[in-house]
């Protein structure tokens, strides 16, 4: 009997990439009109606060408050837009040169990469396709009339993300206790647990306790690369393309084939 395929799960802020991807499009917003200065100013003291305290339950719950009122009345189509055009000059300095290496080894050994990310679709989307993912699962903002409500349709956190990691497994065949999975954060714990490989990477305070009570390996990340020189990059036009046609949706999540997969389809 042939073996199942095994799959490898990332985090994606602080994980893969050093600060928090949506909020690291404040300024592009502004200059697109959809935000005020203000507002780009407190993005900028919840990037400080994410950096340095941390990410627990209480801080992600204001964070959540705070992105979904701030994008109500935002026209969907410019969202997407602005991200396709600014993605590579905002995330390329801000990528880990260890994760970017530890995505290429899980290729090579013919594990799948999957992004699993509580920033929402229209960014992780992108990311994850520069990045070479096989899919992601990311929070999806309700949308009405092509502008969003303000409302969250799917929120990719916590205990969720176990149960979407659990039914991607199901759907693709994924043998959990031989894949892999990557956090900073205490709040993924359920996430780490699922799969019989955790590792942590530059974890918070709690989650390296209990990295050390459960013999999980801890990974230290410091190098930001120009992610130019590590993967190509696709076309602006054809990421807002794919983001426009979107993929294939299932359990609420967002699950996107990479550039890759479709090389080699």
């Amino acid at each position: 009997m042939a073996p199942r395929p095994t799959a490898a799960f990332f985090d994606l802020d602080k994980t893969i990439i050093a600060k928090s991807s949506t909020l690291a499009f404040s300024r592009p917003f502004q200059a697109g009109g959809l935000i005020s200065r203000r507002a780009v100013l407190r993005s900028a003291y919840a990037q400080f606060v994410y950096l340095v305290g941390g990410a627990d339950h209480d801080q992600m719950e204001k964070m959540r408050q705070f992105m979904s009122q701030l994008c109500a009345g935002w026209d969907v189509a410019t969202v997407r837009e602005i991200v396709a055009e600014t993605l590579h000059n905002i995330v390329d300095p801000l990528v880990y040169d260890e994760a970017v290496s530890l995505i290429e080894e899980h290729h090579l050994a013919g594990r799948d990469v999957v992004i699993v990310s509580t920033s929402g679709t229209e960014v992780v989307g992108p990311i994850g396709e520069m990045l070479g993912a096989d899919r992601v699962v990311a929070t999806r903002m309700e949308i009405e009339d092509g502008k969003y409500t303000g409302s969250i349709e799917y929120y990719a956190y916590a205990e969720e993300k176990a149960r979407a990691i659990r039914e991607l497994a199901d759907l693709m065949g994924y043998d959990l206790e031989h894949s892999y999975a990557y956090s900073d954060s205490v709040t993924d714990v359920h996430m780490l647990e699922a799969v019989g490989h955790p590792h942590a990477v530059n974890p918070d305070r709690e989650l390296r306790r209990i990295a050390a009570s459960n013999g999980w390996p801890v990974l230290v990340f410091t190098k930001p690369v120009t992610l130019r020189s590590r993967v190509p990059f696709p076309p602006a036009r054809q990421t807002l393309a794919a983001l426009a046609v979107g993929g294939v949706v299932a359990f609420g999540g967002v699950m996107w084939a990479s550039a890759r997969k479709r090389r080699l389809a």
